[in-house]
């Protein structure tokens, strides 16, 4: 099995200073995402909290990722890359966004994700609202299993739970399945790789030191996806929505601590009987 990096106090602590630079670029992205705005704008918007923090972008330049930050409109999965094309009222994007510090000679990285309606939740379809919110919850039930259980299969059990919960008849959300949550440290994408569906057989145990990217993406629609002519940008093959919620989580001696959340996740984890453990 491939080794685990494994931090120590002091390194989750450089964590969690990476973490807050993505939690700003997410407060200022939600105030400036506004109808007839552009994603390249918003991107310039990422890249200036990075600056003023003293960060490193782990987007740009990534595998020749063009950007500081993945902009996903609508049936785009992930890995949108920004363009010029202004975002419309009742938009569903998701904003993937990174960046890293570096400490005692190496490295640390934070990663995070969300989504949002363009003009407020009020001008979105009920798909949309519907999607965002299932999507949203999907990530803080998997972040809180963490807490509880024993392996990191509990993510993707945990996915699939909030997901059947709001099944309609005709209709559950569908999760995709390409693309998975990751470990996190001294490089942006680390092992294990966490999977969002469950699956059979052993999976890593979840251990003090461990910290990982939890991200579930939910489609409207079929799970199925396509890369796009760039080489980056995900849809989905059917067209139906696509939303994309992240957080990077410490597993600490004492309990996890979201790194990504400026209140390390105890609004998310309250309804769960969970409080952070910094």
């Amino acid at each position: 099995m491939t080794r685990i990096e494994l931090k120590s106090t002091e390194q989750i602590a450089f964590m969690r200073d990476a973490g807050l630079i993505v939690a700003d670029i997410h407060r200022a992205l939600r105030q400036a995402a506004q109808p007839g705005v552009t994603p390249l704008e918003l991107d310039e918007v990422s890249a200036q909290i990075i600056r003023a923090h003293g960060g490193k972008s782990n987007f740009l330049g990534y595998g020749g990722f063009p950007a500081t930050v993945c902009i996903s409109v609508n049936d785009v999965v992930v890995h949108g890359i920004p363009d010029d094309t202004p975002l419309r009222e009742g938009d569903l994007v998701s904003f993937d966004c990174g960046a890293y510090i570096r400490r005692s000679g190496q490295q640390w990285h934070g990663d995070a994700a969300f989504s949002m309606i363009v003009g407020g939740d009020e001008a979105g379809s009920q798909r949309a609202r519907r999607l965002n919110a299932i999507t949203e919850e999907s990530m803080w039930a998997a972040i809180a299993a963490l807490a509880t259980s024993k392996r990191i299969s509990c993510v993707g059990e945990a996915v699939e739970a909030v997901t059947e919960k709001y099944r309609e008849d005709d209709w559950v959300a569908g999760i995709v399945e390409e693309y998975t949550g990751h470990g996190i440290g001294t490089a942006m994408h680390q092992p294990p790789e966490i999977l969002n569906y469950p699956v059979r057989g052993l999976q890593p145990k979840i251990r003090p030191g461990m910290v990982l990217a939890i991200e579930p993406m939910l489609t409207d629609g079929d799970i199925a996806t396509e890369v796009l002519d760039d080489d980056w940008t995900v849809v989905t093959r059917d067209g139906a929505l696509a939303a994309h919620w992240e957080h990077t989580v410490a597993v600490t001696e004492g309990g996890i601590w979201v790194l990504t959340a400026p209140d390390g996740g105890e609004a998310g984890l309250a309804p769960y009987g969970i409080t952070p453990a910094p």
